[in-house]
């Protein structure tokens, strides 16, 4: 996998996230910050609203992705390239060896929610993980009030497997989380990079 990612679904172009879009991931989380990510997500850090930011981050992102340890989506309205995100999906932490797994993060704009959106962007973006990217195991934590978070991963065959007490600091102090997981049954042995073997 040389190039970089995209992804269709019937509403939504995936895209990994690259440099060039470093505006438009300033005004997506500018705009859909307070009161809405917030309540979900760690705090955000100096410069987290400003492209300047966003085009180291990104730059990083690209090398992640060229390495093979994170791949990062930014979700945007099926068609051309256009500025808006409108969401993002994570996978972070890939690790490799026996274990073949990596942690999914996602959000999505406040004016795209209950529309099944983040279903279909996160349903295309689970089955490349396992086919294309080879993967066995997918990891997603929520705080357990998320109440759409849980609805949603459950539809996506996630499977509840723990709670993590204080697993992350969010919206002023150390919340609890519930850990999930989906494995991939159709994953093949050959995939297998392990050192040594």
């Amino acid at each position: 996998m040389s190039g970089l990612p995209e992804l269709s679904t019937a509403r939504l172009s995936l895209r990994l996230a690259r440099p060039a879009m470093a505006d438009a991931m300033a005004r997506f989380l500018a705009d859909n910050w307070t009161g809405h990510l917030d309540r979900w997500s760690p705090p955000a850090g100096p410069g987290w609203f400003e492209p300047a930011f966003w085009r180291a981050r990104l730059e990083r992102s690209e090398f992640e992705w060229r390495s093979g340890t994170a791949a990062r989506f930014v979700v945007q309205p099926l068609g051309p390239e256009s500025g808006e995100v409108i969401g993002s999906i994570n996978l972070t932490n890939v690790v490799r060896g026996p274990f073949q797994a990596c942690h999914l993060g996602y959000q999505i704009a406040r004016s795209h929610e209950g529309q099944g959106l983040m279903h279909e962007a996160l349903d295309a973006l689970v089955a490349f993980a396992f086919r294309e990217m080879r993967l066995h195991r997918i990891m997603a934590n929520y705080v357990p009030t998320n109440a759409r978070s849980a609805k949603l991963l459950d539809r996506l065959g996630f499977v509840r497997e723990g709670l993590a007490k204080d697993y992350l600091f969010i919206d002023g102090a150390w919340r609890d989380h519930v850990l999930t997981a989906k494995t991939f049954a159709a994953f093949e042995q050959d995939w297998l990079d392990v050192p040594g073997r």
